[in-house]
């Protein structure tokens, strides 16, 4: 009994999980992965091989009015991305009360999600049960994580976001000359052309992604892994 109800919390975290990442991060088609962050996505950060910060995430409706926002802990090394969650902090219709309670009460509130592209795969990590969830690629991820994407911006005003000055940008992230991902970036001057914010329409929604904190440091490597002494939930 108590194995069964630990994997139906489970899955109310896994759903909690990819409900709130894919209102935030629009999804790239052939490029997607449960976590919401892509190949493409990861892709508005080249030439920057590894950063931690902080996100103030939103997402808003057409009529501008917002219907998600959550703080998360990013962090990226070489492709491999790392974002920490406190269900707890999100505030969306989409997550109920209820549901934040009965992953509180399962230890599953605050949950490391982390993306793979080399290894094909995605973690869940939930510390305070030291525990975690190995989801695979699918096979359209698992294709397009081996591919080349080019990123091309071209500059449409000047704006100040935080205190740095920075170019607003439409890109593009292509693969095999076909666009993959639209977004508007703002890329401060004062710091490494570095997209502070970045907008993704996707369908009548808008999602957007502050980062504060900003930090060019190389995580540590064993973040983008579960713990050794963690267990590998089924």
């Amino acid at each position: 009994m108590k194995i069964f109800a630990l994997k139906a919390q489970l899955q109310v975290a896994l759903f909690v999980v990819w409900l709130s990442g894919s209102a935030v991060l629009a999804q790239a088609p052939a490029t997607g992965a449960p976590t919401s962050i892509n190949t493409a996505f990861v892709k508005l950060f080249a030439p920057v091989g590894a950063f931690t910060a902080k996100v103030e995430a939103q997402v808003f409706d057409e009529s501008g009015r917002e219907t998600v926002r959550m703080p998360l802990d990013f962090a990226l090394l070489d492709g491999k991305v790392r974002i920490e969650i406190n269900v707890a902090q999100i505030q969306a219709k989409s997550v109920p009360p209820s549901a934040v309670a009965k992953l509180k009460q399962a230890g599953m509130d605050r949950v490391i999600s982390v993306f793979r592209p080399d290894k094909k795969a995605n973690y869940y990590i939930y510390p305070a049960i030291q525990s975690y969830v190995t989801k695979p690629f699918g096979q359209t991820e698992a294709e397009a994580a081996e591919r080349s994407l080019d990123l091309a911006k071209s500059a449409v005003g000047k704006e100040t976001i935080e205190g740095h000055p920075c170019v607003k940008n439409k890109a593009i992230v292509t693969s095999d000359q076909w666009p993959v991902l639209h977004a508007t970036t703002w890329n401060a001057t004062d710091l490494k052309d570095f997209p502070l914010q970045i907008e993704i329409k996707e369908n009548r929604s808008t999602a957007r992604m502050r980062f504060t904190q900003v930090r060019f440091v190389k995580p540590a490597a064993a973040e983008f892994d579960p713990p050794a002494n963690y267990s590998l939930m089924k």
